[in-house]
């Protein structure tokens, strides 16, 4: 996970969410900052190359440890994102299960502060204010109230442009 769940389930916004849905949800937002950035966020000098059975990588790395997040590339199907749950002897477990491939490149992920803090303040906006997205003006007697619009100019993929503010140091040009 890009945060772990229980930052966010000691956090009062998310008290009595489901820890599945957070871990969709921190995994959807992952994707979308992931595509959005066009920066993967991968730390070159923290990578080996081995083989896969079940849910081990075979080979390591000493600057990887518990909770890691890392890339697999180039094994043609098993690539994609992954935790490290256990580091063994001779090879690393993962979150999720792989196929029996010869060659997998692993790659350690790593976001900044920055990163992981923009995301907590996106799931806090979604948590908070998604039902509202759509509502431009509510009146109920004497009391009224007018959201923003969310058009083209000031949302990016459902969030506020103002909120997504933090990505634009990491983004990267695409050919």
């Amino acid at each position: 996970m890009i945060i772990p769940v229980e930052t966010l389930t000691s956090m009062k916004e998310f008290k009595g969410v489901d820890e599945t849905t957070l871990c969709e949800k921190l995994d959807a937002v992952e994707a979308l900052i992931r595509a959005y950035t066009h920066n993967n966020f991968q730390n070159r000098a923290v990578r080996f190359e081995g083989k896969s059975l079940n849910n081990r990588v075979f080979g390591g790395s000493p600057f990887l440890k518990v909770g890691d997040r890392v890339e697999i590339t180039q094994s043609q199907v098993n690539d994609g994102l992954y935790t490290i749950t256990e580091i063994l002897d001779d090879a690393i477990r993962l979150d999720k299960a792989l196929f029996s491939v010869d060659c997998n490149r692993v790659t350690k992920v790593e976001y900044p502060a920055d990163i992981r803090q923009g995301i907590i303040n996106l799931l806090i906006w979604e948590q908070k204010n998604r039902q509202k997205v759509g509502v431009k003006a509510e009146t109920l007697s004497r009391h009224s109230v007018t959201y923003y619009d969310q058009d083209i100019n000031n949302q990016v993929m459902g969030y506020p442009v103002s909120l997504l503010g933090f990505l634009s140091p990491y983004m990267k040009a695409r050919f």
